[in-house]
């Protein structure tokens, strides 16, 4: 006992909660940074199974510090005894939480369209999460560092994987691609709201009182995100539903529309030869 307490002291250690741009904040963008442009270097031209193998060690990863995450946000040490008290609002089953459950799909599926379909997700909404989450982290710091390394590896890992994805596969750039990975988020959204519903009745019959909010759409509790906190507040919840589902999708799609500027950029020549008269489409990346 007294050396769990000794490594629940260790693994709860403190800091003073980071600030946005503060000098933990720019460590962690900077090694971002470093790790996506080594990991696009490194694999841009490996085989899928690579990849794959790739997927799988990040999925491990996330899976490793998700676990510390539930450990440490269930269990507390109060006079010397170890109280679990599970914070709902903390289960795995955020929007950001979706690498969790994408990546072993891509990692091990053998479906193409499948996987393809998870590509597209991983490179446009979660690579959209991270984004926002790594330029406003603001909530996601607390004084807990193992909690703040946490999540910072975990949203930096969908940035690294998101722009990986794309200057891997920037060839399978399509409509059809973006929306597979629509659809993708429509059904993890889709899963989410049952789990809304349902988790919230259950607890109403077992009188628990506890916060579960997946994706944020839960039509009983308040969508905190910014920007759409001010449409629950002022919409109908039908209307604010709506609202989430198309917001999403319309930056997601311009997320893959700057993407396939600056990454994949084709620039089509069409001329004639000299010797056989035939005209011909180059594919200039």
């Amino acid at each position: 006992m007294e050396f769990l307490s000794k490594l629940y002291t260790l693994v709860t250690s403190t800091m003073e909660t980071p600030t946005n741009y503060g000098w933990f904040h720019l460590v962690c963008i900077g090694t971002m940074i470093l790790v996506t442009v080594l990991v696009c270097l490194g694999f841009r031209r490996s085989s899928d199974e690579a990849v794959n193998r790739l997927v799988a060690a990040v999925w491990v990863i996330l899976v490793v510090f998700e676990v510390y995450k539930q450990l440490i946000f269930g269990f507390s040490l109060e006079d010397g005894r170890f109280v679990w008290d599970y914070a709902w609002y903390a289960f795995p089953f955020q929007f950001c939480s979706s690498p969790l459950y994408i990546l072993p799909i891509i990692a091990f599926t053998r479906n193409e369209r499948v996987r393809d379909f998870c590509i597209a997700y991983m490179m446009t909404f979660s690579l959209f999460a991270g984004i926002a989450v790594f330029c406003y982290p603001n909530d996601v710091f607390i004084s807990t560092i193992g909690i703040n390394i946490q999540t910072m590896v975990h949203h930096g890992s969908q940035i690294v994987m998101g722009v990986f994805f794309a200057v891997k596969y920037r060839d399978k750039f399509s409509s059809g691609f973006f929306f597979g990975g629509a659809l993708v988020f429509v059904i993890m959204s889709f899963i989410a709201m049952v789990l809304n519903v349902g988790v919230y009745h259950a607890f109403g019959i077992y009188g628990i009182d506890e916060t579960f909010n997946m994706f944020y759409i839960s039509p009983y509790f308040e969508c905190t995100l910014p920007v759409l906190n001010t449409v629950w507040e002022k919409l109908p919840y039908p209307a604010f539903a709506a609202t989430y589902f198309f917001g999403f999708i319309l930056v997601a799609l311009i997320v893959y529309g700057v993407l396939a500027l600056l990454i994949r950029g084709p620039v089509y020549v069409t001329h004639r030869l000299p010797t056989k008269g035939a005209r011909i489409r180059r594919h200039i990346c």
